[in-house]
């Protein structure tokens, strides 16, 4: 958004539109309102299964769900790096997540069937994450799960920290991919390989110079700081572009958890998600995920 040449370069207006979840953005695509978005894999999946014609033709950030807490809840370091014993801290209690559906929802509530938690913490949904920190703030939230802006938003309003990073929370999760509707696909593939560039030079600016991408952000959306946006990006780091191995596994593994949670009725193939060939042919080096953050 920040990036003066884009409209020149296309040589098309451009009409930016700011979504709170993934599943509101499906809901876009579907009344064919949008052409492009952002979005984490979960929503576009079920989206799919719905039969909502979109692809995803590149990656974008993988591991951007993190959990937390107030002051008195234990981190993952405490507690032994067991993830069983960090959420089984809220038996009883109520946990805040964006919209049913959203990749953060689904990873949750993947680890409260796993451990036989879901009779006994309650889960409530939000349509704009920065409810669930002021929810955590009146007592009416004890956790949060969400992206790393509600951990740094949680953090300026009340005491709370970190309890989870994202790179121990679910290995390479999709956290957002690029979507394409398959009309601009099959009619203008052009767009794609263009849009894809940008995003290319996007990512390498987010990994190798966030003080300058924070500050292209923050004077994009001017209720951000360059502070505030620092303190996000250095959470979770992991900008590419690239539909690596363990991204496109990472999503299968989410295929199957949607499957046995309810939320879609078949198990979508690669080919279902996917269109690896624009990616291919703009980031055909190895990809920038790997050796960022590592769980410990």
């Amino acid at each position: 958004m920040g990036e003066k040449d884009l409209k020149k370069d296309f040589n098309k207006e451009i009409r930016w539109k700011l979504f709170g979840t993934g599943p509101a953005m499906i809901e876009a695509f579907q009344n064919k309102k949008l052409d492009i978005g952002y979005m984490g894999l979960p929503p576009a999946i079920i989206g799919i299964d719905k039969g909502v014609t979109i692809k995803c033709v590149a990656g974008g950030h993988v591991e951007g769900t993190i959990m937390i807490a107030n002051k008195k809840y234990k981190t993952y370091s405490n507690l032994g790096h067991n993830i069983s014993d960090v959420i089984s801290q809220f038996k009883g209690k109520s946990i805040g997540v964006p919209s049913k559906g959203s990749i953060h929802d689904v990873i949750l509530n993947f680890y409260l069937k796993k451990f036989g938690l879901v009779k006994d913490i309650e889960v409530k949904h939000y349509k704009q994450a920065e409810f669930i920190a002021t929810d955590m703030k009146k007592g009416v939230l004890e956790g949060g799960v969400g992206t790393p802006a509600l951990a740094v938003f949680s953090s300026t309003i009340f005491d709370s920290h970190l309890i989870i990073p994202p790179e121990c929370l679910w290995k390479d999760n999709p956290s957002y991919g690029i979507f394409f509707h398959e009309d601009i696909i099959e009619n203008e593939p052009e767009i794609v390989l263009k849009f894809l560039h940008h995003n290319k030079e996007a990512s390498l600016m987010l990994r190798e110079s966030p003080s300058i991408a924070a500050n292209i952000i923050s004077n994009t959306f001017e209720i951000l700081t360059q502070k505030y946006v620092l303190e996000v990006l250095e959470i979770s780091p992991k900008y590419c572009i690239s539909l690596s191995e363990g991204y496109i596994k990472s999503t299968i593994e989410f295929v199957r958890t949607l499957k046995d949670l309810g939320y879609i009725g078949k198990e979508l193939n690669i080919s279902n998600i996917f269109d690896l060939k624009f990616v291919k042919e703009v980031h055909p080096e190895p990809d920038h995920y790997s050796g960022l953050k590592v769980c410990t």
